[in-house]
């Protein structure tokens, strides 16, 4: 028999593809595609080739380059067409007792053996390839004390071997999501290409010696000829916070200067224009306690003369993807907008803004080709998984056109519509609501609100993580809303709930599901409702706050706000728009949903990950504890080696079949049955 997309053991199976990167020539299109690995408890990552002409006759289906146990990913381009690319494989050349890091390989143009041609002890991390040099600029974590390999090598033997895994921390950040940090900190290091077919890379020289902790999670890019390379650069600026600065580094020298930097901003994302002459950067401003909210926009430096200004001063966008013109007169950003995030274009001298897509769809993976006719990308929607488009790059029509994609061509168990209702204090809300197959007046739906995380976020596009789809083929309506803090609506709806995320989101979601339960396809008599992170954080607050709901579903949640700003991965961030609990409490007392929980009438189900570094394991242990205080009828699932998302198929698979068994028993009044494996 065959069995349906959305049954689990399938939806663990469908290829999912992960970005795009287009050949500086134009005519190689890859996309790392991830899928079930052959032992079925992992996801496995592999390059897929796809044709860029769909109109062609000899087009071909999507084909796969690599093959390998510990999969690929980070596609670039050296001049002569050959691929580098990022993987765990084990070199064929290396001696056995070396235990294999990332590291990149390349794949030469005309599809022959893929070989190792860069190796670090450190592993190898993101890298940039110069357009026209061919230079290489990659990542690499090293030991503060290392200043060669062999130095390197023997500092990791000596922990190793003396049984150390201790690290010494004299600044923030000590982790990341789910990772700790150090004691090895990132450095750049620079490559010539390739001298001939068999050859590695030159010998990489380190060009940040000094870099400390400024490169964590920074991104690169090189200037066409390789002799600058643009990178992200953090600044301590006292108690633990920094602000990122944009630095040009002499790829031959080493020399550093600041090209972006104000205390008030952030910059990042850096990206040199095609003609090596403007720096695209992301600015954003984190937000000030008596001030105004967070706010990113495009920024455009000159570097011939350093100066910066807004490429979006009359705009409220939510830039998420920036890409040249392949001309450098013309910038691609997708932003949210409206629960989508369209691709515009916006030229530089005249700041001139364009929408090209006028569909629901989110795009991102921007790729434009060198003779400036279009744009390729990924589309995705609540409808929709990724696949790859190619998009006109003018105005157009609009209208995507789509190319063989090796990912998984899905058809809905239900429909997407979409509805608008006013909040309490007279904004508009407006939200997506799937809807299943059966729903109708005679036969209507039971509802499941959703609150999205971030949460300066949007519900703009598909999710593998959180599928409505799979809850829509068990006969639930699903409710998906943008409230305050949401992007995508100009700064006025983030900034009406800056500093008051309980009560003013908790206004806006009751009111779009007030909105709803009106509706005859809906029944309003069985509901539930359900987040991850600042959603799980509002259903926490929800749950202090009304006993509408049949069940409450909270994953990686926020609970105490007081205990969280000093355990989560990003303090300094957050108190920005919240302070300290020691210097302003106000904000804390306001918002804390742990102080309702003798409130709380409503069954529970806490969902958390061990390793989960930014909502810490801490808060879900909390609430449960709490739950069980005041005799909530609740559950807890542990996940001890998942982190912020839930990312293994098996547990995945756990993770929906609790949340299925929990809705039957609660909603539906089923007798419980607890999943087979647990």
């Amino acid at each position: 028999m065959v069995r349906s997309w959305y049954e689990l053991p399938e939806y663990v199976r469908l290829r999912r593809v992960n970005g795009l990167r287009l050949s500086p020539d134009g005519t190689r299109l890859v996309a790392p595609v991830s899928g079930l690995a052959p032992d079925d408890k992992s996801f496995r990552s592999a390059l897929w080739e796809i044709d860029v002409n769909p109109e062609s006759e000899g087009g071909h289906a999507p084909r796969r380059l690599t093959r390998s146990a510990a999969g690929e990913s980070g596609v670039g381009f050296l001049p002569d067409g050959s691929m580098l690319f990022t993987t765990g494989r084990p070199d064929p050349e290396a001696k056995a007792e070396d235990k294999a890091k990332a590291a990149l390989w390349l794949l030469p143009a005309d599809g022959g053996e893929a070989r190792q041609v860069a190796s670090r002890p450190g592993g190898v991390g993101p890298f940039t390839v110069a357009r026209d040099s061919g230079l290489v600029a990659f990542t690499s974590d090293v030991l503060p004390r290392s200043e060669d390999d062999e130095e390197e090598k023997e500092a990791r033997k000596a922990r190793a071997e003396a049984g150390v895994t201790a690290i010494l921390h004299e600044d923030l950040p000590v982790r990341a999501w789910d990772s700790d940090i150090g004691p090895d900190h990132p450095r750049y290091f620079v490559a010539a290409p390739p001298a001939d077919d068999d050859a590695r890379l030159g010998d990489p020289r380190d060009l940040t010696p000094d870099a400390g902790m400024a490169l964590l999670g920074a991104g690169g890019s090189l200037s066409p000829d390789g002799t600058t390379l643009y990178t992200e650069w953090r600044v301590p600026v006292g108690k633990g916070a920094h602000r990122t600065d944009v630095v040009a580094v002499d790829t031959a020298t080493g020399e550093r200067r600041t090209l972006a930097t104000d205390p008030a901003y952030d910059f990042g994302r850096p990206q040199v224009s095609p003609d090596g002459g403007h720096l695209l950067l992301v600015r954003s401003h984190e937000g000030e306690y008596d001030g105004g909210p967070r706010d990113e926009t495009v920024w455009l430096v000159d570097l011939a003369t350093g100066e910066g200004r807004d490429l979006l001063p009359e705009h409220e966008l939510w830039p998420r993807e920036l890409a040249w013109a392949a001309d450098s007169d013309a910038v691609f950003i997708a932003a949210d907008e409206n629960g989508r995030r369209p691709l515009f274009r916006i030229d530089t001298a005249t700041g001139a803004v364009t929408r090209l897509t006028g569909d629901h769809g989110a795009y991102s993976g921007l790729n434009p080709s060198p003779d400036g006719r279009y744009v390729y990308a990924l589309r995705d929607a609540w409808d929709a998984p990724p696949a790859p488009v190619r998009l006109a790059s003018d105005t157009g029509d609009g209208q995507p056109v789509y190319l063989r994609t090796p990912g998984s061509e899905l058809t809905m168990p239900g429909t997407l519509t979409e509805v608008e209702t006013t909040a309490d204090d007279g904004t508009r809300i407006r939200s997506w609501l799937v809807l299943p197959e059966e729903a109708s007046a005679e036969s209507p739906a039971p509802l499941m609100l959703w609150v999205h995380g971030g949460p300066y976020m949007s519900f703009n596009g598909w999710s593998w993580r959180w599928n409505p789809w799979l809850l829509a083929a068990r006969g639930y309506a699903v409710l998906l809303p943008d409230p305050a803090l949401s992007t995508g609506y100009g700064q006025e709806m983030v900034g009406r709930a800056w500093g008051k995320w309980g009560p003013r989101t908790y206004a806006d979601v009751m009111s779009a599901t007030d909105a709803v339960e009106a509706r005859d396809d809906i029944d309003a008599e069985h509901t539930a409702m359900m987040g991850g992170s600042f959603g799980g954080y509002m259903a926490n607050w929800i749950a202090g706050h009304t006993d509408r709901f049949k069940a409450i579903i909270s994953h990686a949640s926020l609970w105490g706000l007081d205990g969280f700003n000093g355990t989560t991965d990003y303090p300094p961030v957050w108190e920005q728009e919240f302070g300290t609990p020691l210097d302003r409490p106000e904000r804390y007392i306001l918002n804390s949903p742990h102080l309702h929980a003798a409130e709380i009438r409503t069954p529970m189900l806490v969902i958390h990950g061990d390793k989960d570094y930014r909502v810490p394991i801490s808060e879900g242990l909390r609430l449960w504890r709490d739950l069980l205080l005041h005799e909530v009828d609740a559950k807890f699932l542990y996940f001890p080696d998942e982190n912020h998302w839930i990312l293994t198929p098996g547990n995945a698979q756990i993770w929906y079949e609790t949340i299925y068994a929990f809705l039957d028993h609660h909603v539906h009044g089923k007798e419980w049955v607890k999943p087979e494996l647990l």
